[in-house]
C-alpha cells in the first residue's frame, strides 16, 4: 500500500531561488538527481548506500524550466556516474530530457550510462485507480 508521507515545512519568510538546483548532499561516487515526491526516497537511498560504503551526491531539481543543467553537469563531472529518480513514466518526461543534456553537453564526464528509476511507463490513471496504480507489484 502506497502511503504519503506527511511532514513540516518551514516557513522563514525567505523565497527560495527558482533557477537554480539545490545540492542536499555531498557525494564522489554516483549523482542521484530528482525532485518533489521522490526527494525523501532519494535522501533514504543514499544513507542505504552509505552504509554500504557508497558516497552519494543527491541534487533536488526543484524547477524544471529554467532547468539548471550545469549543477547536474558539475556533480557528474565529479562523480562519473548518474541515476536520476522520478516518479512520472519513463517515456517523454523531464527525466528523459536531463538524461539527453547530460549525454550532449557532458558525455565525457561518465563512467557508466546514465541510468533512470522511474514510475510505470504508462499514463497515470484517473483518480479512482490512483490505489492500484501505486501498490507495488509482486
Amino acid at each position: 500500500m502506497y502511503r504519503w508521507a506527511k511532514q513540516e515545512v518551514p516557513d522563514n519568510g525567505k523565497a527560495l531561488p527558482l533557477d537554480v538546483c539545490f545540492t542536499l548532499r555531498r557525494g564522489t561516487d554516483v549523482t542521484l538527481v530528482t525532485w518533489g515526491a521522490m526527494v525523501k526516497e532519494t535522501l533514504a537511498v543514499a544513507d542505504r548506500l552509505a552504509k554500504e560504503g557508497v558516497s552519494a551526491e543527491v541534487i533536488d531539481v526543484a524547477t524544471i524550466k529554467p532547468l539548471d543543467i550545469d549543477t547536474i553537469l558539475e556533480s557528474v563531472e565529479k562523480t562519473g556516474r548518474c541515476v536520476i529518480v522520478h516518479e512520472a513514466p519513463r517515456t517523454c518526461g523531464v527525466g528523459a530530457d536531463i538524461s539527453a543534456q547530460i549525454a550532449e553537453k557532458g558525455l565525457l564526464f561518465l563512467k557508466a550510462p546514465v541510468q533512470r528509476v522511474t514510475g510505470f511507463d504508462t499514463i497515470v490513471p484517473y483518480a479512482r485507480m490512483e490505489k492500484l496504480y501505486f501498490q507495488p507489484q509482486e
